[in-house]
């Protein structure tokens, strides 16, 4: 007998949180059918994440953008993952009815202390394959920033490695230049 894998919709991830088969507070992401366990928040993580909102943040507050922190993303039926930080199309009613779709990301950023195989080698292919535009993962072991644009099916048709003394300017505000040094 082969064994069989069960793939998990986003309708069955929520109904088993709600049951209590999984806590709320449970860093937990569903990918592609699979509920994979977030990595812990270590102080790095967590400050570089602060840099990025506060360099950012200006963006939001002209009402150009608005900005999700570890909030869900819901690509597809099967993948609902929950990236450090999102810039995301303005709406009056801040997503209240549904987490946002691939098509109201502007730039999803993931932060790598602990996590960068699974983002490099899961996460980035999964975004492009759902047309995201641009996929920030800062590297704070290699004190890089991995730049990923232009999605196809078969991956971002870009992909840059930054390091500090580089600038980087997210494509849908290209008008704001970052130090990579700022973000590590």
């Amino acid at each position: 007998m082969t064994p069989v894998r069960k793939r998990f919709t986003a309708e069955e991830y929520h109904r088993m949180v709600e049951a209590g088969l999984l806590g709320e507070d449970d860093r937990m992401e569903l990918l592609e059918g699979e509920i994979w366990q977030m990595s812990p928040i270590g102080s790095r993580h967590a400050a570089a994440l602060r840099r990025l909102r506060l360099l950012l943040s200006p963006l939001e507050a002209q009402g150009r953008c608005l900005m999700a922190i570890q909030d869900p993303v819901r690509l597809d039926a099967f993948s609902e993952p929950q990236p450090d930080l999102a810039l995301l199309k303005p709406r009056e009613d801040l997503y209240r009815e549904a987490h946002p779709g691939p098509e109201d990301v502007l730039l999803l950023v993931e932060v790598a202390e602990s996590s960068k195989a699974h983002d490099l080698e899961r996460k980035v292919p999964l975004y492009a394959r759902h047309g995201i535009p641009e996929v920030w993962v800062l590297d704070l072991g290699e004190r890089a920033l991995h730049l990923f644009r232009h999605p196809s099916p078969q991956g971002y048709r870009e992909a840059s490695l930054l390091k500090p003394g580089d600038r980087v300017s997210p494509l849908a505000f290209p008008e704001v230049s970052l130090e990579v040094e700022s973000l590590l």
